[in-house]
């Protein structure tokens, strides 16, 4: 029920309904950004991802896992809140033998885990959407030491805004395929609040790149990239 009434429903069902759900090929790279082609791979994971055991939260369509699957040779987990989504990543890459797709809160996964990941992502995901001194425990509980998570957020000063203050989440919008818009809660954070609630978490920030969509106009970043390492 949680999922079914969540926009993210709304929006795998409206996409759902404008694509048919089919094999596709395989993406040629990871994408971090609003923008296709935009910004690092799937190298800030860790040099080595072969039999590694990564872990998508929000994985969407499935389309970083099938990536990371095929041409880095990773067992990849795609964690998804939406059952349809799932059922889409399903239809677009169940050929995949390294390649499981789970449809769950990313938290209640997590709590309800034993397992230990080498990688752990986010990709307009979870991270940012669940609160965070909720969430970011318990990626660094099934992080292996010395292992790095990586996601990316919408960046707090999009068209202008202003990062939020304080650890509260704030009102935002997702828009839809059909442009209607639709409301979300969000944990809005600068790269510094981010790195405070990782340091709590047991985790190091590595990295924090912002990149711009020229789409979106030039003035103003559009996504926040942030990597971080278990201690």
């Amino acid at each position: 029920m949680l999922a079914q009434a969540s926009p993210w429903y709304v929006h795998a069902l409206q996409r759902t309904t404008a694509s048919p759900a089919e094999p596709l090929s395989i993406p040629a790279r990871m994408e971090w950004t609003t923008r296709p082609g935009t910004g690092p791979g799937a190298e800030i994971l860790g040099p080595d991802l072969r039999h590694r055991r990564v872990l998508e939260l929000g994985c969407g369509p499935g389309h970083n896992t099938a990536h990371l699957a095929t041409r880095y040779g990773a067992q990849v987990t795609g964690v998804d809140l939406v059952g349809l989504q799932v059922r889409r990543a399903r239809s677009h890459y169940s050929r995949l033998n390294n390649l499981t797709f789970v449809a769950r809160h990313a938290l209640h996964f997590l709590q309800a885990s034993d397992e230990h990941f080498d990688a752990i992502y986010s990709v307009f995901g979870a991270v940012g959407l669940v609160a965070p001194e909720l969430l970011l425990p318990a990626i660094a509980q099934h992080l292996k030491p010395g292992r790095i998570l990586a996601f990316s957020v919408p960046h707090p000063q999009r068209r202008g805004r202003r990062p939020t203050p304080h650890d509260r989440p704030c009102r935002d919008y997702v828009t839809l395929p059909d442009r209607t818009r639709l409301p979300i809660t969000r944990w809005d954070f600068d790269t510094d609040r981010w790195e405070k609630h990782l340091a709590y978490s047991g985790l190091w920030l590595t990295s924090a790149q912002e990149f711009h969509d020229a789409r979106h106009g030039a003035c103003w970043p559009t996504t926040l990239l942030i990597t971080a390492r278990k201690l």
